[in-house]
């Protein structure tokens, strides 16, 4: 998938597995918030996600794709026993899956795109309150200033790409011997 988004590291959240690009990419922590995110997208309730419930997802949180292609594509990606839709086995084997062949930059650089809100090329806590939010994980403004405040090395309040990046990488690496759902 072309973006991953779940949360940012939070002290709250200890258990954290693998992040992985796209709609789920910021390291979702927990099988329970891998099920939770899971059943956001799943809008209907069907148990799988479906490339229009895929791109309502995509559409909420900022994001929109070209043409039907590119989310068929990413639809694609993901849906491993080809029938046309995204189980929770599947959703959660992209979420704790190893990153692509360039180390998963691009794919880092899509997730960072979905929190970047406004593209200024920096993620504020309103920004992450926002989508957080949008993904169903109800958390305050003041614990998204923390959870920013644990990853911003620069010390503006924000999250760059930079920052986004390291700790990424780093809680991907904390993450390889995640156990699995």
């Amino acid at each position: 998938m072309a973006t991953n988004s779940a949360p940012l590291n939070s002290s709250s959240t200890q258990n954290k597995s693998s992040p992985s690009p796209s709609p789920s990419a910021l390291s979702i922590q927990s099988t329970e918030e891998v099920e939770k995110v899971f059943n956001r997208f799943d809008t209907n309730g069907d148990g799988k996600i479906s490339v229009t419930e895929l791109g309502a997802v995509f559409s909420s949180l900022g994001s929109s794709f070209s043409d039907e292609d590119e989310l068929r594509r990413i639809m694609d990606e993901l849906d491993s026993d080809h029938d046309g839709f995204i189980s929770l086995t599947e959703f959660a084997a992209f979420c704790r899956s190893s990153p692509a062949e360039d180390g998963g930059v691009s794919e880092l650089r899509d997730a960072f795109k979905l929190y970047d809100q406004d593209q200024n090329g920096l993620i504020s806590a309103s920004e992450l309150h926002l989508v957080l939010n949008r993904l169903g994980m109800n958390c305050s403004v003041e614990d998204c200033h923390r959870m920013i405040r644990s990853v911003d090395s620069d010390g503006d309040g924000n999250v760059n790409f930079e920052e986004f990046q390291k700790m990424m990488t780093t809680a991907n690496a904390n993450n390889s011997n995640a156990s699995p759902l």
